[in-house]
């Protein structure tokens, strides 16, 4: 970590505030486990992405163990607008891990959407909308330890049943100085039922900072949809990019380009197999017929993926 980084704090970083100053909708790439590291936030960049977020990163693996730091946060100085999602359920600790990337990033975003059970039993994730007061605590701790105004601290949210109660959450951070808040339109128990884009609207409404939307997004043209149907200031995209990185270039299928510039980064900063291979995968569904796919998915190295890609594609 610390050799990529080193350059980084020479260079300027950028504001993400000023990007929902444009008056276009920002185009963000998601915080997805495993997969939005460095190498693919590179490539998203290439093709018309504004904003990416790291994965998630516990904080208190992160704050405590420099074993934990070197694997979970790399960046270099081209990933810039830059923001590091943290799980967290104390506002020290939050502090802390904010503290050691602040001069790397242009924000902190704390996670309050994920759903799963390991992260809810924890008292991570979406188990934090039902704590406003919470919520409020670690953000104002944040703003008042990070000594940087124009570092960011945004937060991640999924819906109540009722509204109002996730509309006093969004007020109540946004009183205590949260940048902007983005909305998975699903409530923690909603896995794949329709996402509640009227919801984002009305959140969107009741407030003067910057909302984003987020859930089901996979093309441009969905993207554009939900800015209209929500008025949201930014589109947050995860499996659509994966499917598709030059989506937000206007692209409705993956090119061979995308698949060569994935390639070209991947190898040069030494992505492990399983990851480079996997991206692939995504990035070939759409373009591949099952024959293909037997054949691809279960190539084991990545000579053997360099020589298909060659031999099928001239990629």
């Amino acid at each position: 970590m610390i050799g990529d980084i080193v350059e980084t704090k020479q260079c300027q970083l950028k504001d993400p505030m000023d990007l929902f100053q444009s008056g276009q909708a920002v185009k963000i790439c998601a915080p997805m486990v495993r997969y939005s590291k460095l190498a693919f936030r590179t490539l998203v960049r290439k093709y018309s992405c504004d904003l990416c977020y790291t994965p998630m990163i516990v904080a208190a693996d992160f704050v405590r163990s420099a074993k934990a730091r070197d694997s979970e946060f790399t960046t270099n100085k081209g990933d810039h607008p830059l923001i590091v999602q943290f799980a967290a359920k104390e506002a020290q600790v939050l502090c802390d891990a904010a503290r050691i990337v602040c001069p790397f990033a242009d924000g902190i975003d704390l996670n309050c959407g994920c759903p799963q059970r390991w992260a809810m039993a924890e008292g991570y994730g979406a188990c934090l909308i039902n704590k406003p007061e919470l919520v409020r605590d670690m953000v104002r701790h944040v703003r008042n330890q990070i000594d940087n105004p124009r570092f960011s601290v945004s937060i991640k949210i999924r819906i109540h049943e009722d509204l109002k109660r996730t509309v006093d959450l969004c007020q109540k951070a946004e009183a205590t100085g949260v940048s902007w808040v983005t909305v998975h339109g699903r409530s923690a128990e909603e896995r794949h039922q329709p996402v509640h884009y009227d919801a984002i609207k009305i959140i969107k409404q009741s407030m003067s900072i910057p909302i984003v939307a987020n859930g089901d997004i996979k093309t441009l043209k969905d993207a554009e949809n939900v800015h209209r149907l929500t008025g949201a200031d930014g589109i947050m995209v995860a499996r659509g990019l994966l499917a598709n990185p030059a989506m937000f270039a206007g692209y409705e299928e993956t090119p061979l380009k995308c698949i060569q510039d994935w390639v070209d980064i991947a190898l040069e900063h030494g992505t492990p197999f399983t990851c480079f291979h996997h991206h692939l995968m995504y990035m070939m569904e759409r373009i591949t017929s099952k024959q293909e796919k037997r054949v691809f998915n279960v190539l084991s190295s990545t000579s053997a993926v360099l020589d298909y890609l060659n031999d099928h594609y001239g990629v």
